[in-house]
């Protein structure tokens, strides 16, 4: 059996494709014995632009 977890995180002004707040979220996950499975946009601008996604992340229990 598998058990996910959904983290949101938001890409704003300052935090885009040079942030690592992704980054860091997967390597705490990865200690807890996650595994980043990938992502969902949740928010997007009219030209496709992601603003907010869920990272994923799996685990067998």
């Amino acid at each position: 059996m598998k058990k996910y977890e959904y983290v949101p995180v938001h890409i704003g002004k300052f935090c885009g494709a040079k942030s690592e707040e992704h980054r860091k979220i997967i390597d705490d996950y990865a200690k807890k014995g996650y595994r980043y499975v990938g992502y969902i946009p949740t928010v997007m601008t009219d030209y496709g632009k992601i603003k907010d996604m869920d990272l994923i992340f799996e685990l067998d229990i």
